[in-house]
């Protein structure tokens, strides 16, 4: 198992990533965000594969990284909200959410009715029993978008927390180049517990039939997806081929995507990790993209007070995109991926911070059997089960020392840029360390 660690000198790190990344560039060909398959509901076209469908961008400018991949997503988002303008919309910054709701977190009584006498109208109001958070979901006055409304509400309360509901999406595709076929070395994770928020798993096939899964659906019924049964293989999955992290822990799949043209909203990621709090998971793997979002980061930060680890992706819109979320909030272990030489895919993203990097080039389990992915949504679970050997439940001190340990574990591969690259699993060159 190839495990990575980048210097925790956070601010200065990504520099030698994202310089690493453009001068070690690899030849294949890169996957943009994955369009999960349960977001074509009636009336939505299918939509293409993304992996593969890429020109070759190794070796092109950092300018050409980015504009090749971030389009990829940008394009994915404009076609998914054009075939169901009645419940997708985009915020300001093109970002894909529900239609015509605001979310209004620990809103006060006196903001509540300074909303209602202003034409909002309350849809839904919860107050989580595990994270605590008090959600309430408002309608904007008619014939007004959410957009606007959003503004409106802000200007009612300018120290309320309000956001729109934003919709996440994967950051990985199967396909890619063929990885080598590696003899199968199960990472032994007994009594771990590691909670996954994604698309649906399909728990029959293969690779997953002798493993614990406990799937439960937050967005209507779970359905499977090729993502997430292809995620959950790299953390608990046994086959050919495969080098899975956790093998024996106990994973808990939470669908955020269902059959629902509005899946993976900030509302479904939310009561996820209400759920994950409830079972006192140790890890939490979020292989998803997004926008900041308020409901979502209040959850991270809830679940992160409870000595939850959360792992999440930087996305693959390229080195010199916009950090993606959850991977950029504080706290959050965010992966980077590369190739099966070490080499970072130049389409991996940048975030706030980088914590570790790991291979996104793999072989997972993939509708009819086994077959290459590619992204840094295929990164995140070889850190997220590596993590759970270190903390098998929820535990804030036993948290911090995780993440230290698995750090401490790696071969230190000299300076790159800003930081320092650091690697378990490869033959260090010449002049290389390890750390004890």
């Amino acid at each position: 198992m190839i495990r990575f660690h980048v210097s925790p000198r956070r601010r200065n790190r990504i520099a030698g990533i994202i310089a690493l990344a453009i001068s070690l560039a690899c030849g294949a060909p890169a996957a943009g965000q994955f369009p999960m398959g349960m977001l074509d509901g009636p009336g939505v076209p299918v939509l293409p594969d993304l992996a593969g469908g890429l020109p070759n961008i190794a070796g092109g400018a950092l300018g050409d990284v980015q504009a090749t991949t971030e389009t990829v997503r940008r394009d994915l988002i404009a076609r998914l909200v054009k075939a169901r303008r009645d419940v997708l919309d985009v915020d300001d910054h093109g970002e894909m959410v529900v239609r015509g709701e605001v979310l209004a977190l620990a809103p006060s009584p006196e903001t509540l009715a300074r909303a209602r006498a202003n034409g909002f109208v309350v849809i839904a109001d919860d107050t989580d029993p595990q994270l605590g958070p008090h959600l309430v979901t408002l309608r904007p006055p008619r014939d007004v978008s959410a957009r606007r409304a959003l503004k409106q509400i802000r200007a009612l309360d300018p120290g309320g927390v309000f956001d729109l509901d934003h919709i996440l999406l994967p950051s990985g595709a199967p396909g890619g180049p063929a990885p080598p076929t590696q003899p199968e070395r199960p990472e032994i994770a007994a009594g771990a517990r590691i909670g996954m928020i994604d698309g649906g798993v399909e728990t029959n096939h293969p690779a997953l039939a002798d493993t614990k899964i406990d799937q439960r659906g937050f967005a209507g019924a779970a359905r499977a997806s090729e993502h997430g049964t292809a995620v959950a293989s790299l953390l608990v999955g046994r086959g050919p081929g495969l080098a899975a992290s956790a093998v024996g822990a106990r994973l808990y799949a939470a669908d955020v995507y269902g059959a629902t043209p509005t899946g993976g909203n900030a509302r479904s990621i939310l009561a996820a990790m209400s759920w994950f709090a409830a079972l006192h998971v140790g890890v939490i793997n979020v292989s998803l993209v997004g926008p900041d979002d308020a409901v979502i980061r209040a959850g991270v930060n809830a679940l992160i007070a409870r000595g939850v680890i959360v792992v999440a992706p930087v996305g693959n819109d390229g080195p010199a995109a916009p950090p993606l979320y959850p991977a950029s909030y504080a706290g959050v272990v965010a992966v980077t991926a590369v190739d099966r030489r070490g080499r970072v895919l130049p389409e991996a993203g940048r975030a706030r911070h980088v914590d570790f990097a790991a291979p996104g080039e793999v072989r997972a389990a993939v509708t009819g059997g086994y077959g290459p992915v590619r992204g840094t949504s295929f990164a995140a679970p070889v850190v997220a089960g590596l993590l759970a050997h270190y903390l098998p439940v929820a535990d804030p001190a036993d948290a911090r020392d995780a993440v230290a340990r698995l750090g401490r574990s790696a071969i230190d591969l000299g300076p790159s840029g800003g930081g320092r690259l650091r690697v378990l699993g490869l033959t260090p060159r010449a002049g290389a360390t390890t750390r004890k």
